[in-house]
């Protein structure tokens, strides 16, 4: 916003301006990135690395990200979005394998944005029969599966 302002404008007058909008509302990168982070959850089926790597691509600081992430988080319980994201993998590909099947679900999650962990669990809940096809998988972050 400041880029922007600042061509052909004095400093002062920007930062004025600046103080101004957010003052009244207008500049609220919190906000925002509550907003977007709900919606991309919500519509998108995104998971919160996802989402956060979206909101720094976007120019929002890291801090206020964080604090937008979170409420949205608080609003929105990822666990739900990577069940229903789940099942509607599963049942693309009703002739494969059930092993086979069930790690394709689990790294379409991770790359998604959803944490390794929390997506193992909830496949692991899903499909309880077949868990063990878990065991090794590994995550860019480092995160290793259990089964």
């Amino acid at each position: 916003m400041r880029t922007a302002l600042s061509k052909g404008h004095p400093e002062a007058d920007v930062e004025e301006a600046v103080r101004r909008l957010r003052q009244s509302g207008y500049l609220d990168d919190a906000g925002y990135a509550a907003r977007f982070a709900r919606s991309r959850m919500l519509h998108q089926g995104q998971g919160r690395y996802r989402i956060r790597q979206a909101l720094r691509a976007k120019g929002v600081a890291a801090d206020p990200a964080e604090t937008g992430l979170q409420a949205a988080l608080d609003e929105v319980p990822e666990a739900a979005v990577v069940d229903a994201l789940a099942q509607r993998y599963w049942r693309r590909r009703p002739g494969d394998d059930p092993r086979r099947r069930l790690r394709s679900v689990w790294a379409a999650l991770v790359r998604r944005g959803f944490p390794a962990a929390l997506v193992s669990e909830r496949v692991a809940a899903l499909w309880p029969r077949w868990r063990d096809a878990l065991h090794g998988l590994e995550a860019d972050d480092g995160t290793v599966t259990e089964g």
